[in-house]
Order: structure tokens, then sequence, then C-alpha cells
């Protein structure tokens, strides 16, 4: 048995929405100390849809694999929707990843979440506390009260 699915090795070898948006309207940076992975998500959006989605990734077949689809399964999407992507979806629909290889779904998560993040934080949008990994009240625009 393979170790890598047909899936993976066709988004590794042909990674789809690679690139930058030039004035994107939300970026999400992540990344890996252990593994060295970067990745990082560039949003435009009209109104609360993802017009379109890129990706720039520094890393293996699998975090590669893991931003190309991640990008696509939220292309076109309500920000709603992107916020619910989980790691296991990005894993699923790769047809799976070794379990050595599931933190990559998991840094395409956390881009996509931090790139929404950063499109609230910079339009000053709020969004309930704890929505966030990282969500910090003194810093941002979070709504204080539901601590």
């Amino acid at each position: 048995m393979p170790l890598y699915s047909e899936k993976v090795m066709d988004h590794f070898r042909n990674p789809r929405n690679v690139g930058v948006i030039e004035n994107a309207d939300g970026v999400g940076e992540v990344g890996n100390a252990k593994c060295g992975d970067i990745m990082k998500i560039y949003l435009k959006i009209d109104g609360s849809n993802i017009t379109d989605v890129k990706f720039e990734t520094f890393g293996c077949g699998s975090a590669i694999a893991s931003s190309s689809m991640a990008t696509e399964l939220i292309k076109g999407k309500p920000l709603s929707e992107a916020l619910q992507l989980t790691n296991r979806a990005v894993a699923e629909a790769l047809d799976g990843l070794p379990a050595h290889k599931m933190h990559c779904s998991v840094l395409a998560e956390e881009a996509i979440k931090a790139a929404i993040k950063d499109y609230y934080d910079r339009n000053h949008i709020a969004y309930p506390y704890g929505m966030f990994p990282d969500c910090s009240c003194c810093e941002h625009q979070c709504d204080s009260q539901q601590q």
C-alpha cells in the first residue's frame, strides 16, 4: 500500500491556488517549529464570501497538498463556512494522510482561520471571545464579555 494517496500526490505535483494576492483582504501565516513547515494563506473577500484564495507553503509534500486542498475547499464559500473547515475534513478530502503528517492538515486549518481573523481585525469586525485559538482581547476586536 502506498504511503500517500493519489489525491495527495496530485495536489503535491499540481497544487491549486499557488501564489500571492496583492492587496489581500486577509492574510494568515502559521508554522510548525518542530517540522519547519510554514503556510501563508491570502484571501480576497467580497461581502462575506471568499472570492479568491492563494497560498505559499514552505514544507513537505503533505503540507503543500494540504494547503492546496484547503484552498479548494473554501474558495467561493462564505466566511462562516470556511471557519468550519477542520483538519480532518482536509485530510479526508485528500483520501487520508499518514498519522505522522496529520499536523500538515492542522496547519492548513490554522492558516485559514488566521487569515479570516486578520480580515476581521483589519475591518474592526467583532467576533466572539475564543473564536480563534490566539484570541487576546487586549489586541483584537473580540467580545470580551463572553470570557
